[in-house]
């Protein structure tokens, strides 16, 4: 299934989330022990939990009453080359310009010259 960048960079967008996700790189977690350190109530913090899993960075197991979570990484990796792929073409881009533009400075000093 393709990603969905906006789901995944509407997750990372906010501070909360984050953390969340920088607790779960550390190995899985119960839902309350990732909630603990917040000043928001279990609900707030399991309504971010839910932006997590939509955008497929997170992954609940139920055990019993327990609901653990664990980290994803196949939509940081997916990020990554899509960053690194639309860094690539605007690097192009911004060189083309760049080369362009020197090209232009040349000519016109060319042609300064050619005057005097």
């Amino acid at each position: 299934m393709p990603m969905d960048l906006d789901d995944t960079l509407i997750a990372l967008a906010d501070d909360t989330r984050r953390t969340i996700l920088r607790r779960l790189a550390a190995g899985e977690a119960r839902v309350t022990e990732v909630a603990a350190p917040f000043g928001i109530s279990l609900n707030s913090v399991s309504k971010h939990i839910r932006i997590l899993e939509r955008a497929g960075l997170v992954r609940r197991r139920v055990s019993g009453r327990d609901h653990f979570l664990a980290l994803e990484p196949k939509p940081f990796d997916e990020l990554t080359r899509w960053m690194h792929e639309t860094r690539e073409f605007w690097t192009s881009r911004l060189d083309h310009l760049e080369a362009a533009l020197r090209a232009e400075d040349l000519i016109a000093k060319v042609s300064k010259r050619k005057r005097k």
